[in-house]
């Protein structure tokens, strides 16, 4: 079955790439640290566990201020592409080998954990609304990853990170799609559902 909506979903994720990619550089280091201070307060933000990030690629907001400042007892893990299309997540620090995915993207050599064994993700977005609706790149990798997350409670707690300029008015929600419990950019933290630890 096609998706009717897909040829708008298209054009509005590469418009948005387009916006993100534009950013100067100056912007996207104080948008990293800025976007680290709002992450560490989240309600839900863990003191121990594991955490999963992202390695920031084609103009997405880094995440590499908030991982060197993440509490000592919080192993921070990066994704890894599984062949049954679910996502691992396996635990990387900086220094740690890491070899590049079909997609050139690099992920650990480590064992990945299950998302969920993950006490937050927080995953890199193209487009979101206030509501806590987002915009991937259409691979539905997170999707079908944390598709438990639908008719579940956390954890894993679910972020969106993304500059100020990739949010939209509204986005419509697909019936796959895993609703986020926080978007945080640069400059606010929505909480659309006021999720409590």
């Amino acid at each position: 079955m096609t998706d009717p909506s897909a040829p708008a979903r298209d054009a509005l994720r590469r418009l948005l790439r387009e916006r993100r990619r534009a950013l100067p550089p100056a912007a996207r280091i104080a948008a990293a640290e800025a976007l680290a201070a709002r992450l560490l307060a989240l309600p839900f933000a863990p003191q121990d566990g594991h955490v999963a990030g992202y390695w920031a690629m084609d103009g997405e907001i880094a995440l590499h201020v908030w991982q060197l400042r993440l509490p000592p007892a919080v192993r921070y893990c990066l994704p890894v592409l599984g062949d049954d299309g679910l996502l691992g997540f396996a635990p990387w620090r900086p220094g740690e080998d890491l070899v590049a995915n079909r997609f050139g993207i690099p992920e650990p050599v480590s064992t990945p954990l299950p998302a969920a064994a993950m006490a937050l993700i927080v995953a890199p977005l193209v487009g979101f609304d206030a509501d806590g609706h987002r915009l991937g790149m259409g691979g539905g990798w997170y999707d079908r990853s944390l598709a438990f997350r639908r008719t579940a409670t956390a954890p894993p707690w679910l972020a969106g990170a993304a500059f100020d300029a990739q949010r939209v008015e509204a986005l419509a929600a697909e019936a796959w799609d895993v609703p986020l419990d926080a978007v945080c950019t640069e400059t606010d933290t929505f909480l659309p559902h006021s999720p409590s630890p």
